[in-house]
Protein backbone atom coordinates (compact mmCIF):
# COMPACT_ATOMS: atom_id res chain seq x y z
CA UNK A 1 0.00 0.00 0.00
CA UNK A 2 1.15 3.52 -0.81
CA UNK A 3 1.39 6.40 1.65
CA UNK A 4 -1.67 7.97 0.01
CA UNK A 5 -3.67 4.78 0.68
CA UNK A 6 -2.73 4.86 4.37
CA UNK A 7 -3.70 8.53 4.57
CA UNK A 8 -7.10 7.79 3.02
CA UNK A 9 -7.62 4.91 5.47
CA UNK A 10 -6.90 7.10 8.51
CA UNK A 11 -9.05 9.96 7.19
CA UNK A 12 -11.90 7.56 6.45
CA UNK A 13 -11.67 6.07 9.94
CA UNK A 14 -11.86 9.50 11.59
CA UNK A 15 -14.82 10.53 9.43
CA UNK A 16 -16.77 7.30 9.88
CA UNK A 17 -15.98 7.33 13.59
CA UNK A 18 -17.67 10.73 13.75
CA UNK A 19 -20.71 9.37 11.90
CA UNK A 20 -21.75 7.37 14.98
CA UNK A 21 -21.59 10.58 17.01
CA UNK A 22 -24.00 12.30 14.61
CA UNK A 23 -26.34 9.30 14.53
CA UNK A 24 -26.48 9.23 18.33
CA UNK A 25 -27.30 12.95 18.33
CA UNK A 26 -30.01 12.74 15.67
CA UNK A 27 -31.97 9.57 16.48
CA UNK A 28 -33.40 10.84 19.81
CA UNK A 29 -34.32 14.12 18.13
CA UNK A 30 -35.90 13.13 14.80
CA UNK A 31 -36.24 9.33 14.89
CA UNK A 32 -34.59 6.36 13.19
CA UNK A 33 -35.93 6.43 9.63
CA UNK A 34 -35.67 10.24 9.26
CA UNK A 35 -32.06 9.97 10.41
CA UNK A 36 -31.24 7.24 7.88
CA UNK A 37 -33.14 8.96 5.07
CA UNK A 38 -31.71 12.38 5.90
CA UNK A 39 -28.23 10.90 5.78
CA UNK A 40 -28.52 9.41 2.30
CA UNK A 41 -30.54 12.29 0.82
CA UNK A 42 -28.02 14.84 2.10
CA UNK A 43 -25.28 12.66 0.63
CA UNK A 44 -27.08 12.70 -2.74
CA UNK A 45 -27.23 16.50 -2.74
CA UNK A 46 -23.57 16.83 -1.78
CA UNK A 47 -22.38 14.31 -4.36
CA UNK A 48 -24.56 15.78 -7.11
CA UNK A 49 -23.06 19.20 -6.42
CA UNK A 50 -19.53 17.75 -6.57
CA UNK A 51 -20.25 16.01 -9.87
CA UNK A 52 -21.77 19.17 -11.38
CA UNK A 53 -19.04 21.53 -10.19
CA UNK A 54 -16.27 19.24 -11.40
CA UNK A 55 -18.14 18.62 -14.68
CA UNK A 56 -17.76 14.89 -14.41
CA UNK A 57 -19.23 13.04 -17.36
CA UNK A 58 -22.40 11.13 -16.45
CA UNK A 59 -21.30 7.86 -18.01
CA UNK A 60 -22.27 4.80 -15.96
CA UNK A 61 -21.16 2.35 -18.66
CA UNK A 62 -24.38 0.37 -18.43
CA UNK A 63 -23.87 -0.27 -14.71
CA UNK A 64 -26.43 2.16 -13.29
CA UNK A 65 -29.00 -0.49 -12.29
CA UNK A 66 -26.42 -2.57 -10.47
CA UNK A 67 -24.95 0.45 -8.69
CA UNK A 68 -28.41 1.54 -7.53
CA UNK A 69 -28.94 -1.91 -6.03
CA UNK A 70 -25.46 -1.74 -4.55
CA UNK A 71 -26.52 1.46 -2.79
CA UNK A 72 -29.41 -0.34 -1.08
CA UNK A 73 -26.98 -2.96 0.24
CA UNK A 74 -24.03 -0.69 1.07
CA UNK A 75 -25.94 2.28 2.50
CA UNK A 76 -29.75 2.09 2.67
CA UNK A 77 -30.14 -1.03 4.82
CA UNK A 78 -27.03 -0.64 7.03
CA UNK A 79 -27.70 3.03 7.75
CA UNK A 80 -31.24 2.16 8.81
CA UNK A 81 -29.88 -0.64 11.03
CA UNK A 82 -27.39 1.68 12.73
CA UNK A 83 -30.14 4.22 13.33
CA UNK A 84 -32.20 1.48 15.02
CA UNK A 85 -29.19 0.41 17.10
CA UNK A 86 -28.47 4.01 18.14
CA UNK A 87 -31.72 4.03 20.11
CA UNK A 88 -30.07 1.71 22.64
CA UNK A 89 -26.28 1.77 22.17
CA UNK A 90 -23.69 4.53 22.73
CA UNK A 91 -21.47 5.72 19.87
CA UNK A 92 -18.52 3.70 21.18
CA UNK A 93 -20.51 0.47 20.99
CA UNK A 94 -21.64 1.25 17.44
CA UNK A 95 -18.07 1.90 16.34
CA UNK A 96 -16.70 -1.30 17.91
CA UNK A 97 -19.50 -3.45 16.49
CA UNK A 98 -18.71 -1.88 13.13
CA UNK A 99 -15.27 -3.48 13.39
CA UNK A 100 -16.84 -6.88 12.70
CA UNK A 101 -17.20 -5.89 9.02
CA UNK A 102 -14.11 -7.83 7.84
CA UNK A 103 -15.23 -10.87 9.85
CA UNK A 104 -18.56 -10.81 8.05
CA UNK A 105 -16.67 -10.27 4.81
CA UNK A 106 -14.67 -13.45 5.43
CA UNK A 107 -17.80 -15.52 6.05
CA UNK A 108 -19.66 -14.08 3.06
CA UNK A 109 -16.61 -14.47 0.83
CA UNK A 110 -16.21 -18.10 1.81
CA UNK A 111 -19.91 -18.93 1.48
CA UNK A 112 -20.78 -17.09 -1.74
CA UNK A 113 -17.67 -15.84 -3.55
CA UNK A 114 -15.25 -18.74 -3.49
CA UNK A 115 -12.83 -17.12 -1.05
CA UNK A 116 -10.68 -19.54 0.95
CA UNK A 117 -11.49 -19.91 4.65
CA UNK A 118 -8.17 -20.68 6.29
CA UNK A 119 -7.66 -21.80 9.88
CA UNK A 120 -6.38 -18.30 10.70
CA UNK A 121 -9.49 -16.64 9.27
CA UNK A 122 -11.80 -19.12 11.01
CA UNK A 123 -10.09 -18.49 14.33
CA UNK A 124 -10.37 -14.75 13.71
CA UNK A 125 -14.12 -14.97 13.15
CA UNK A 126 -14.60 -16.90 16.40
CA UNK A 127 -12.36 -14.49 18.33
CA UNK A 128 -14.25 -11.53 16.90
CA UNK A 129 -17.57 -12.96 18.03
CA UNK A 130 -16.03 -13.44 21.49
CA UNK A 131 -15.10 -9.75 21.47
CA UNK A 132 -18.68 -8.81 20.64
CA UNK A 133 -19.90 -11.02 23.49
CA UNK A 134 -17.47 -9.45 25.97
CA UNK A 135 -18.49 -5.95 25.01
CA UNK A 136 -22.20 -6.80 25.18
CA UNK A 137 -22.05 -8.59 28.53
CA UNK A 138 -19.58 -6.42 30.47
CA UNK A 139 -19.83 -2.97 28.89
CA UNK A 140 -21.32 0.14 30.53
CA UNK A 141 -24.77 -0.58 29.03
CA UNK A 142 -26.83 -3.19 30.90
CA UNK A 143 -27.29 -6.45 29.01
CA UNK A 144 -30.97 -6.72 28.16
CA UNK A 145 -33.27 -7.30 25.19
CA UNK A 146 -32.74 -3.76 23.88
CA UNK A 147 -28.97 -4.21 23.82
CA UNK A 148 -29.38 -7.58 22.09
CA UNK A 149 -31.58 -6.04 19.39
CA UNK A 150 -29.12 -3.19 18.96
CA UNK A 151 -26.20 -5.60 18.60
CA UNK A 152 -28.16 -7.71 16.10
CA UNK A 153 -28.94 -4.58 14.04
CA UNK A 154 -25.23 -3.70 13.97
CA UNK A 155 -24.32 -7.21 12.77
CA UNK A 156 -26.91 -6.98 9.98
CA UNK A 157 -25.30 -3.69 8.95
CA UNK A 158 -21.77 -5.11 8.96
CA UNK A 159 -22.95 -8.12 6.96
CA UNK A 160 -24.27 -5.69 4.34
CA UNK A 161 -20.92 -3.89 4.30
CA UNK A 162 -19.08 -7.19 3.90
CA UNK A 163 -21.34 -8.23 1.03
CA UNK A 164 -21.16 -4.85 -0.70
CA UNK A 165 -17.37 -4.96 -0.91
CA UNK A 166 -17.45 -8.17 -2.95
CA UNK A 167 -20.37 -6.98 -5.06
CA UNK A 168 -18.52 -3.74 -5.83
CA UNK A 169 -15.56 -5.74 -7.06
CA UNK A 170 -17.69 -8.13 -9.14
CA UNK A 171 -20.25 -5.67 -10.50
CA UNK A 172 -18.06 -2.60 -10.97
CA UNK A 173 -14.29 -2.98 -10.57
CA UNK A 174 -13.98 -6.15 -12.65
CA UNK A 175 -16.02 -4.52 -15.46
CA UNK A 176 -13.65 -1.62 -15.92
CA UNK A 177 -14.72 0.46 -12.93
CA UNK A 178 -16.42 3.83 -12.60
CA UNK A 179 -15.31 7.23 -11.39
CA UNK A 180 -15.53 6.91 -7.59
CA UNK A 181 -17.64 10.08 -7.39
CA UNK A 182 -20.20 8.75 -9.85
CA UNK A 183 -20.22 5.40 -8.06
CA UNK A 184 -20.80 7.09 -4.71
CA UNK A 185 -23.57 9.31 -6.13
CA UNK A 186 -25.48 6.48 -7.79
CA UNK A 187 -25.20 4.27 -4.71
CA UNK A 188 -26.66 7.01 -2.50
CA UNK A 189 -29.48 7.59 -5.00
CA UNK A 190 -30.29 3.87 -4.72
CA UNK A 191 -30.22 4.09 -0.94
CA UNK A 192 -32.45 7.18 -0.95
CA UNK A 193 -35.02 5.58 -3.25
CA UNK A 194 -35.13 2.46 -1.05
CA UNK A 195 -35.71 4.44 2.14
CA UNK A 196 -38.16 7.00 0.71
CA UNK A 197 -41.34 4.85 1.06
CA UNK A 198 -40.43 3.96 4.65
CA UNK A 199 -39.70 7.61 5.41
CA UNK A 200 -43.06 8.74 4.06
CA UNK A 201 -44.78 6.05 6.12
CA UNK A 202 -42.98 6.97 9.34
CA UNK A 203 -42.87 10.78 9.09
CA UNK A 204 -46.47 11.55 10.18
CA UNK A 205 -45.79 9.89 13.53
CA UNK A 206 -42.57 11.84 14.16
CA UNK A 207 -42.35 14.94 16.33
CA UNK A 208 -41.78 18.09 14.27
CA UNK A 209 -40.33 20.09 17.16
CA UNK A 210 -36.66 19.49 16.41
CA UNK A 211 -36.73 20.18 12.67
CA UNK A 212 -36.48 23.93 13.34
CA UNK A 213 -33.31 23.48 15.41
CA UNK A 214 -30.18 24.62 13.49
CA UNK A 215 -28.11 21.99 15.33
CA UNK A 216 -30.30 19.25 13.87
CA UNK A 217 -29.64 20.45 10.34
CA UNK A 218 -25.94 20.94 11.07
CA UNK A 219 -25.72 17.35 12.30
CA UNK A 220 -27.59 16.11 9.21
CA UNK A 221 -25.22 17.99 6.91
CA UNK A 222 -22.21 16.63 8.76
CA UNK A 223 -23.59 13.10 8.65
CA UNK A 224 -24.77 13.20 5.05
CA UNK A 225 -22.21 15.35 3.26
CA UNK A 226 -19.00 14.68 5.20
CA UNK A 227 -19.51 11.26 6.78
CA UNK A 228 -21.35 9.76 3.80
CA UNK A 229 -20.80 11.63 0.50
CA UNK A 230 -17.13 12.42 0.95
CA UNK A 231 -16.46 9.20 2.87
CA UNK A 232 -17.94 6.97 0.17
CA UNK A 233 -15.77 8.64 -2.46
CA UNK A 234 -12.74 7.69 -0.36
CA UNK A 235 -14.09 4.18 0.25
CA UNK A 236 -14.83 3.30 -3.37
CA UNK A 237 -11.47 4.71 -4.41
CA UNK A 238 -9.79 2.44 -1.85
CA UNK A 239 -11.67 -0.62 -3.10
CA UNK A 240 -10.52 0.14 -6.64
CA UNK A 241 -6.91 0.68 -5.54
CA UNK A 242 -6.30 -1.95 -2.86
CA UNK A 243 -9.28 -4.34 -3.04
CA UNK A 244 -12.32 -5.00 -0.79
CA UNK A 245 -10.62 -6.95 2.02
CA UNK A 246 -7.76 -4.50 2.57
CA UNK A 247 -10.22 -1.61 2.39
CA UNK A 248 -12.10 -3.16 5.30
CA UNK A 249 -9.01 -2.66 7.48
CA UNK A 250 -10.35 0.84 8.07
CA UNK A 251 -12.41 -0.85 10.79
CA UNK A 252 -9.21 -1.26 12.84
CA UNK A 253 -9.21 2.48 13.42
CA UNK A 254 -12.91 3.41 13.47
CA UNK A 255 -13.49 2.17 17.08
CA UNK A 256 -10.68 4.40 18.38
CA UNK A 257 -12.25 7.46 16.80
CA UNK A 258 -15.82 6.38 17.62
CA UNK A 259 -15.09 5.94 21.33
CA UNK A 260 -13.01 9.14 21.40
CA UNK A 261 -15.73 11.30 19.82
CA UNK A 262 -18.42 9.78 22.08
CA UNK A 263 -16.48 10.37 25.30
CA UNK A 264 -15.28 13.83 24.26
CA UNK A 265 -18.50 15.28 22.85
CA UNK A 266 -21.37 13.19 24.25
CA UNK A 267 -19.96 12.53 27.75
CA UNK A 268 -20.36 8.78 27.24
CA UNK A 269 -19.05 6.52 29.98
CA UNK A 270 -15.64 4.97 29.31
CA UNK A 271 -15.39 1.33 30.38
CA UNK A 272 -12.66 -1.31 30.52
CA UNK A 273 -15.01 -3.43 28.40
CA UNK A 274 -14.21 -1.15 25.47
CA UNK A 275 -10.58 -2.18 25.83
CA UNK A 276 -11.24 -5.90 26.37
CA UNK A 277 -13.77 -6.24 23.57
CA UNK A 278 -11.79 -3.96 21.28
CA UNK A 279 -8.55 -5.92 21.78
CA UNK A 280 -10.29 -9.22 21.02
CA UNK A 281 -11.81 -7.79 17.84
CA UNK A 282 -8.48 -6.22 16.84
CA UNK A 283 -6.74 -9.60 17.26
CA UNK A 284 -9.51 -11.18 15.23
CA UNK A 285 -9.03 -8.67 12.44
CA UNK A 286 -5.28 -9.31 12.45
CA UNK A 287 -5.89 -13.05 12.06
CA UNK A 288 -8.38 -12.45 9.27
CA UNK A 289 -6.41 -9.88 7.32
CA UNK A 290 -2.78 -10.92 7.75
CA UNK A 291 -1.20 -12.20 4.53
CA UNK A 292 -0.46 -15.93 4.18
CA UNK A 293 3.08 -16.97 5.07
CA UNK A 294 4.07 -17.53 1.47
CA UNK A 295 2.91 -13.99 0.59
CA UNK A 296 4.61 -12.43 3.60
CA UNK A 297 8.05 -13.74 2.63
Amino acid sequence: MRAADYLRLISLAAIWGASFLFVRMLVPQIGTLPTAFGRVSMACLGLALIVLVLRIRWDFRGLLGRVLLLGVISAGLPFAMYAVAAQHLPAGYLAIFNATTPLMGVLIGALFFGESLTASKGAGVLLGLAGVAVLSRTGPVAFDLNLAWGAAACLVATSCYGLSGFLTRRWVSERGGLDSRLLALASQVGATLSLLPLMLWALPGQSQAHWSDPLTWAALVGLGVVCTAFAFILYFRLIADIGPVKSMTVTFLIPLFGVFWGVLLLDEQLSWAYLYGGVLIALALWLVLRPPRDEAK
